[in-house]
């Protein structure tokens, strides 16, 4: 099997750092990227100091370390017309826990449009990702751009133009498999344009809106219309060793928030441990050639 390391986004397995650390340890894997604790943002005021450090007790007791963080930075509740000081407070409260758990990385998304202007939301954007970049720089961190909300993440062409004009070594790009098919886009094509640019990658699958647009109907690894498969393969055979997070969405879909219908309990921890098997297995398959 590749050897990529694995990891996921373990919130979806249960609420509490002990869940999320089982359902890891099910695994057998030896990271975890840390989102949501008890429903909040783990990368924020959110959650206290006090707190974190007893989920990192937790994480460091169980023989696992944190792979990466999954922010609520420019994410799908707020609007590039929003007030940019929420997010640079949530940066600011992350690096230092950024340094604890000894991890680079962390998931940005790029603001809901809003109903300004293409052209506004591209250059309010890009405003606030330097601004960004430079706490970043400070903080010795990486942010990674996910293809999801954002004018970077609405087609191939925006996303490499925006990498392109930022040209800045801390804001690099973290590839969304499932979220193209989610949003209607062309898997393929959005990989090729943007694989320079990719630092790492979440695992995810979703069948098509047969209407076309946005749909919620994700899959298990390799059973929707995303190309994982391909894309692990060409993964592979660039010489990828990053790794990747699952984030299943099977049982939970944080962002349908609390008043979703979501799996029990004991839904969400075996179809997530069932998630990363099959990933498993997907890797295991991929032409030995690749």
């Amino acid at each position: 099997m590749p050897t990529f390391p694995l990891s996921g986004l373990a919130d979806e397995a249960a609420d509490d750092i002990a869940g999320q650390v089982a359902a890891q340890r099910a695994l057998g894997w030896s990271a975890i990227e840390l989102r949501l604790l008890e429903g909040r943002q783990i990368c924020s005021a959110a959650v206290t100091d006090d707190e974190f450090a007893r989920a990192m007790d937790t994480i460091e007791s169980a023989g696992l370390r944190v792979s990466s963080f999954g922010s609520a930075i420019g994410n799908w509740s707020r609007p590039i017309t929003g007030d940019f000081a929420t997010d640079l407070a949530d940066l600011r409260v992350l690096i230092p826990r950024m340094r604890r758990a000894g991890t680079r990385l962390v998931r940005t998304m790029g603001w809901m449009q809003a109903g300004v202007t293409d052209h506004a939301w591209r250059d309010e954007g890009l405003r606030r990702y330097r601004e960004m970049a430079k706490l970043a720089a400070d903080g010795d961190i990486v942010l990674l751009f996910e293809n999801c909300e954002g004018w970077a993440g609405a087609t191939p062409a925006n996303a490499r133009a925006f990498l392109e004009e930022l040209a800045h070594p801390h804001v690099r790009y973290l590839f969304d498999i499932g979220n193209t098919a989610s949003y209607g886009q062309d898997t393929l094509e959005f990989y090729r344009a943007i694989r320079p640019y990719i630092a790492y990658v979440h695992v995810k699958d979703c069948r098509r809106a047969p209407g076309g647009g946005k749909s919620d109907a994700f899959t298990y690894p390799g059973q929707g219309d995303a190309h994982v498969p391909e894309v692990l393969a060409d993964l592979l055979a660039s010489g990828y060793t990053a790794g990747l997070t699952i984030e299943p969405h099977v049982a939970k879909i944080v962002h349908l928030g609390a008043g979703a219908a979501q799996g029990s309990p004991a839904e969400r921890f075996h179809s997530y441990v069932r998630y990363g098997r099959e990933l498993e297995q997907l890797l295991a398959n991929l032409p030995k050639s690749a």
